[in-house]
């Protein structure tokens, strides 16, 4: 456990600071993709107002896929939207770079990245969290 927290400190610091790759003049806010990245989650996952206990007690069934998905990953790992939280801000950043995006194409960094999490979650063989190809930039 204490791994895992020294492993996401670090990335949060190497985001916060910008500390990789060639970086735009004109960034992206923290806070602000904070906070966009907890709302597409929140969609994505059907975490909405009134959906959210599934994950407590189970006895609601998601209304997507996705959902439903995640709900068998939380079931494996407690921690599972702490470390998908953190898997999507570093695939935002690392979507950014790719492609070489400034202020004005945020939300088209946050829909390619709602994307690529959407394939992930979409893999025949995913039954952990840490089976997600994006989770590996949490270790680098």
């Amino acid at each position: 456990m204490e791994d895992w927290v020294c492993m996401i400190q670090e990335s949060f610091q190497d985001l916060l600071h910008k500390r990789e790759g060639d970086r735009a003049m004109w960034e992206y806010p923290f806070a602000v993709a904070g906070v966009n990245i907890t709302f597409m989650l929140i969609q994505m996952l059907d975490l909405e107002a009134g959906h959210a206990n599934y994950y407590r007690s189970l006895t609601v069934k998601p209304r997507t896929l996705v959902g439903a998905i995640f709900a068998k990953l939380l079931a494996e790992n407690e921690q599972a939207f702490d470390l998908l939280y953190c898997i999507t801000f570093k695939l935002l950043d690392r979507q950014w770079l790719q492609m070489h995006a400034s202020y004005m194409d945020f939300n088209s960094v946050m829909k390619a990245t709602r994307r690529q999490l959407e394939r992930e979650f979409l893999l025949d063989d995913l039954t952990r969290i840490e089976d997600l190809p994006s989770y590996s930039f949490l270790t680098r």
